[in-house]
């Protein structure tokens, strides 16, 4: 009988963290980063929130993914390109790699209406609600005779 034991494979092998190209060549063009953000990895950053401290002394914690809210009331998720951009926001955030696509989704699942990318730069992307939804979705933003347009694969622009 085998007894071997296998784990998952992780889901980016070799990511050293830093920024993956297509997405560094395309921040600063909105409509780039919004083609190929549902294809690459970014971090959402994760924190520890102390919870009740109970008679024995231990702190409870729950880890809990960042959320921000705008002057508007709007909730936002926060998102990176890369490990260091997340941690010049906040060295004590612990980062986990998900796909552009998965962190629209997360943004869904958590209420939000917007994903906040790089918030340390200057230069940080705002991605609205209309495209994290078409993001979740698995919509692709495709070029057109009319400009950008989302599309569903396999279907025509």
């Amino acid at each position: 009988m085998n007894h071997e034991r296998s784990l998952a494979a992780p889901q980016f092998p070799g990511d050293d963290g830093t920024v993956a190209p297509e997405l560094a060549a395309a921040l600063g063009d909105d409509v780039r980063v919004l083609q190929v953000l549902p294809d690459v990895r970014v971090f959402v950053p994760i924190i520890a929130l102390l919870g009740e401290t109970p008679a024995d002394g231990d702190k409870d914690a729950d880890m809990a993914a960042v959320l921000m809210t705008g002057a508007d009331g709007r909730t936002a998720l926060l998102a990176f390109s890369s490990v260091a951009t997340m941690t010049a926001w906040d060295p004590q955030a612990r980062p986990v790699p998900v796909l552009g696509r998965d962190a629209a989704r997360a943004t869904l699942d958590e209420g939000a209406a917007a994903i906040l990318l790089d918030l340390a730069n200057p230069t940080f992307t705002v991605v609205e609600t209309e495209d994290v939804e078409h993001l979740a979705a698995g919509h692709v933003l495709v070029d057109s005779a009319a400009g950008a347009a989302w599309v569903v694969p396999g279907e025509q622009a």
